[in-house]
This record gives C-alpha cells, sequence and structure tokens, in this order.
C-alpha cells in the first residue's frame, strides 16, 4: 500500500534506500494555503501529502527534484511570494525549508537460500544494505519475519530478477544449480550496470565458467566484474557459517572502500582465458 502521509514515506524511503526531499513550511506571513508545519514529501517519481497543492507546490516538486538529481544532501530554505509571478493570488508569502536526503545505500541481490544463504542474509541485514533475497523455493524464504531491509522474492526464473534491480545493485549467486548459476551471470554481464557480481564456487568452477563466457563472446571488461569464488579469502572454513562471514567480510571492505578495486576476483590468468 502506498503511504499517504508524510511521515510514514519517510519511513518507506529509508527501508528502500531511496532518495528524497522532505519539505517544510517554515512560516508565513499573510494568507497561504497550509499553515507553518506542514510538510510534504517527494521523490523522483512521487509526492506524499501536500503543502496546499497549487503553483507553489508544483514549484517546490520541480526545485526538490532539482536537488535530488544533483544527488547531494543538504538542508537550504527559499522564499515564496503567494504573488501573480507564481500564479497565486494569496497576497502572502512562505518560507520552504527543503531537506534532502540522498545518502547512499548499496543495494545487492542474494540468489539462493541454502545453508550459505541462512547464514550470510541475517549478518547483511546489520549492514546498510538493501537485500533482495532471491529464490525459486517459497518454502525456504516465506513465513520467517525478515528485518525491514531484506526484500524476499520467490521466482520460478531467478535469472530473470536482474532486470527488476537497481543499476549499481552488487550480486552474490550462492545457488544450489550450476546451470542456474551461469544463466544469472550471464543476465548480469549482459545488464552491464552491476559492477559486483560474487559467485561462490571452486577455482575450477571459476575457471569453467570463465572459458564459457570467453568463448560465447563476453570481453574482458565484461568478465572481470565476475568474483569467484568470492568472499575474503584470508578466512579460512568450509563451514556455511565461515563462508558467511568470509563472503560478509568482503562486503564490508567494499562498503568502506566503494571505489577501489575487488578484494578477491578471478585471477589474471583466468580472466585472459
Amino acid at each position: 500500500m502506498k503511504p499517504q502521509r508524510w511521515f510514514d514515506s519517510v519511513s518507506a524511503c529509508q527501508q528502500r534506500g531511496e532518495r528524497y526531499a522532505l519539505v517544510t513550511v517554515l512560516s508565513v506571513a499573510g494568507s497561504a494555503p497550509r499553515d507553518a508545519g506542514t510538510k510534504m514529501v517527494i521523490t523522483g517519481a512521487e509526492t506524499f501529502d501536500t503543502i496546499g497543492g497549487g503553483h507553489l507546490e508544483y514549484a517546490v516538486t520541480n526545485t526538490a527534484r532539482e536537488y535530488l538529481a544533483g544527488n547531494n544532501t543538504l538542508t537550504t530554505i527559499t522564499d515564496y511570494p503567494l504573488s501573480g509571478k507564481l500564479g497565486q493570488c494569496c497576497g502572502g508569502a512562505v518560507q520552504i525549508l527543503y531537506e534532502v536526503f540522498c545518502d547512499h545505500v548499496q543495494h545487492i541481490a542474494v540468489f539462493g537460500a541454502g545453508h550459505v544463504a541462512q547464514s550470510l542474509v541475517p549478518i547483511l541485514a546489520q549492514l546498510p544494505l538493501q537485500i533482495h533475497w532471491i529464490d525459486s523455493r517459497s518454502e525456504l524464504l516465506e513465513g520467517t519475519e525478515m528485518p525491514p531491509n531484506v526484500r524476499c522474492v520467490v521466482d520460478d526464473e531467478p535469472e530473470y530478477v536482474c532486470s527488476t534491480l537497481p543499476k549499481n545493485t552488487w550480486l552474490l549467486i550462492l545457488t544450489h544449480n550450476h546451470q542456474l548459476d551461469f544463466a544469472i551471470v550471464e543476465k548480469a554481464l549482459q545488464a552491464r550496470h552491476f559492477p559486483f557480481v560474487g559467485m561462490i564456487g571452486s577455482d575450477t568452477k571459476a575457471r569453467r565458467f570463465n572459458t564459457r563466457l570467453a568463448r560465447k563472446g563476453y570481453s574482458e571488461e565484461q568478465r572481470a566484474c565476475l568474483i569467484s569464488p568470492v568472499g575474503d579469502t584470508r578466512i579460512p572454513g568450509k563451514r556455511p557459517v565461515e563462508v558467511a562471514i568470509s563472503i560478509s567480510a568482503q562486503i564490508v571492505q567494499r562498503l568502506h572502500a566503494p571505489e577501489t578495486a575487488p578484494t578477491a576476483s578471478i585471477s589474471k590468468e583466468l580472466q585472459n582465458v
């Protein structure tokens, strides 16, 4: 259900990791559509609640979206005379406070709901991430209460979920089926906007996948985003929780150094196959 009030929409935007502007009527002089303290929320595509409608709200909405397009968190105040120039005839004036929230929240998609994923997702849910947890097996995802930043997706063809994910989502491929893993990898590389595609498996599996991808015409640049075996290789152990900790460590490293190269990847030897 779409939130109607501004405070509900703030919560929804924060849970989705979506940029938004909180707009407040800071002060009023003379006649105005709404009283001081009235608020509304504006996103790139929607508005929630109202500061009175009309040309004032239209102008404020456009200004807020210009700020959102700038992708910078900011706070600023603008004066609006409610005159004919603005298309208003109230004769008063208002001050509008813009609070623009563009803090980046990283999206991550976890494909597979097996033992490693069951250990991994609760760890990742404690980080500033928006998590899409995807599997074809509803019994593994449904019936358990999830943290608010975890969205479960049940799909008979998980590879096609790639087309619904936000750009720059990080992918973790942990399924029980190597052919499905390959299908997801292909969809991810075809999209060209997923900078990190981590896949669980052995060096042998990584080598075979890289060879198949090269033979199918995927460039070295495309294949470079495939990180396999995924995880911080300095952390030993093969138990599901140990593998989950290894993957979590790599994700934490990327969160703190998003512009750096991945901490583990297919070797140059494999990339050049």
